[in-house]
Order: C-alpha cells, then structure tokens, then sequence
C-alpha cells in the first residue's frame, strides 16, 4: 500500500511516500481502506518530535480516518466488512490503509461525505469533551473562543451555541472571524489589531469571560487568564503557537478560576463507553444541521507535507483532508 512515512524527525517536507505492506488487524481490531483523512496539529507536531506522544521511527502520521472496514479480528463483533467508519487511530492515518482498535471506529451517518467525516472526528470531539465534560458549560456563561477560524475553534463555536452560550470568537485575521461568524459567533476579536484584554473588558463590560477555549497557547494565554471572570475556567486544549505558556498561579488564585486540561485522545482510550456516547451525540447533531464542519481543502496522498506545511504556518480556516 501506499503510505506517507516519517523517517526522520523533522519539519514535514522531510517526510516520504513509500511502498509499506498492508496491515492485518489483530483480534480486536479493524482494517480500514481509508478514503480520506483529517489533518491536524498534532500530526504537524509529532513528526517533529514536539508531541507527548513519539513512535519510534519509521512511522505512518494521521490521527483520524473515513473509510470502509475491509478485514476484521476475530473478537470484533459489532462490526462488519462493508461498514463505513470514523476511527481514531493517534498513527497511521495518511495512507490507503490502517487497523484499529474496533472499540475506537463508530459507523458514519447515512448522508455525511466522506470528507466530512474524517474532518469531524477530532476537531468535535475535542472540543465536546473540553466544553461539556471537562468545563460543563451552561446557557447563557460567555465562553471565549481563541483560534477561533481553525478547526477545533470553529467546532468550540458551533458547539457554544449548541449549549446556549454566548461565543466571542478571537482570531487573527478578517477571513477567519468571517468563518467564526458564519459559524455562529456572537462577537468578534481580531487580536491581531486589537489587545485581547481589553477587547474582552469592553464585551462583557468588565465581568470577563467565564470561560476561555484556548488551543493556540503561547504568550496569549495570560492575557486570556487575566480576562477570566469571577470562577472563570481556562480550558487547555493545545498550542498550536508551539510554545508552551507558564500560567501565574496568583492569577487563578485571584478570580478563584481553574485551569482545566483537555486530552480527548487519552479520554477516548481510558473511557471508551462514554467517548461513543459522546460520538452519538455529535453525529445526531450533525445528522440535525446543527453542525457544519468546514473542509478548506482537499490534498491527495503525495502532497501530505504541504497540508501539514499549511497548518503550521496557520493559513488554514476550518479542516484540511488527505484522500489516499
């Protein structure tokens, strides 16, 4: 089969397309013939030796796939060859084919695209799981959405709204505001042109936010903590900036606020049961309108390192998917 493959660690232009054997599933797992695949940061980060989690070399990158189970283990039971099927697979992903674990692969909805699928798997599930398990938002909190044109951001927007918040969207550019916008955001930050502290003040008339999605990290993110309101949570989900903040600890002390940390992929290993429920739940919505997952680009198998070159020079609005 071919596959993308990281030989070297390195930037992405360093990976290769190879000719690897094809996989066999093992007794609880799933072969999938991959039709396409979601891009994220991680992906971008792990072939650079910048993520927690470091195969050993050479490995396949990608994290989640779309597809058809064509091979199946012999202790899967509640699939079937011929299913299609998401899967988060952490590895593997950009090529024609990957097992995994058959407790991580959920049928896909009548109706949603291939496309559509690989690119809603982590994105909405990161942030369901940030929002509503690790955060509990309610109706009417003001949450904070940084990175908002980017793809975990816009699904923190739309699922805002799902909840009844109010979303405040801060990005970097117009186009990726417009994105937020058209994607439910009630009130834009460029923070590009604008202090982020400020403009916060000035939306929510002093209060602050009460909660703040923050995937970008970087130096933005104490600004992010002192706009915190009274009991305010900060939801660590990434950062995709590339540098790691140090967070004042008096800072949290003052607002009585709380740093919440977000892993959807561990949640998913260590708590399967509910990661499906989860999963149910978006695909209904999803299957409702209630979610619009925006794909910018579709990039064959061979130029994988120019979506990956993409992403980390964050000109990308929405998902990028690679179709073997």
């Amino acid at each position: 089969m071919k596959a993308i493959q990281c030989v070297e660690w390195g930037d992405p232009s360093k990976l290769v397309l190879a000719d690897l054997p094809l996989p066999e599933p093992g007794a609880a797992q799933v072969r999938i013939r991959i039709a396409a695949a979601g891009v994220n940061f991680p992906d971008a980060l792990i072939v650079q030796k910048k993520y927690q989690l470091q195969p050993k070399l050479p490995f396949v990158p990608g994290t989640e796939v779309a597809g058809t189970i064509d091979s199946i283990g012999a202790d899967v039971q509640q699939l079937k060859v011929g299913d299609r099927v998401i899967a988060f697979v952490g590895v593997g992903g950009f090529a024609e084919y990957v097992c995994a674990p058959a407790a991580l692969a959920v049928a896909i909805p009548d109706g949603v695209s291939d496309e559509v699928a690989a690119a809603f798997t982590l994105t909405y599930a990161t942030s369901h799981h940030a929002l509503f398990d690790r955060g509990q938002l309610k109706a009417g909190e003001t949450l904070l959405v940084l990175g908002a044109g980017g793809g975990v951001g816009l699904a923190a927007v739309e699922l805002g709204k799902v909840a009844g918040a109010r979303v405040i969207a801060a990005a970097s550019s117009a186009e990726k505001l417009a994105a937020a916008k058209e994607h439910g955001a009630d009130e834009l930050i460029d923070y590009a042109a604008a202090d982020l502290r400020d403009a916060v003040k000035t939306l929510t008339g002093g209060n602050g936010a009460d909660f703040i999605y923050d995937p970008v990290g970087g130096p933005g993110t104490e600004a992010a903590v002192r706009s915190l309101a009274w009991r305010g949570r900060l939801l660590i989900v990434g950062f995709a900036q590339g540098e790691i903040p140090q967070i004042p600890a008096n800072l949290l002390l003052l607002k009585g606020s709380s740093a919440v940390g977000v892993f959807w992929g561990e949640f998913a290993k260590r708590e399967p049961k509910a990661n499906l429920a989860m999963l149910k739940e978006l695909f209904a919505w999803l299957e409702e309108g209630k979610l619009k997952p925006h794909v910018s680009h579709v990039y064959p198998l061979a130029e994988t390192p120019r979506a990956l070159e993409a992403l980390l020079a964050r000109n990308v609005i929405g998902k990028l998917v690679i179709r073997p």
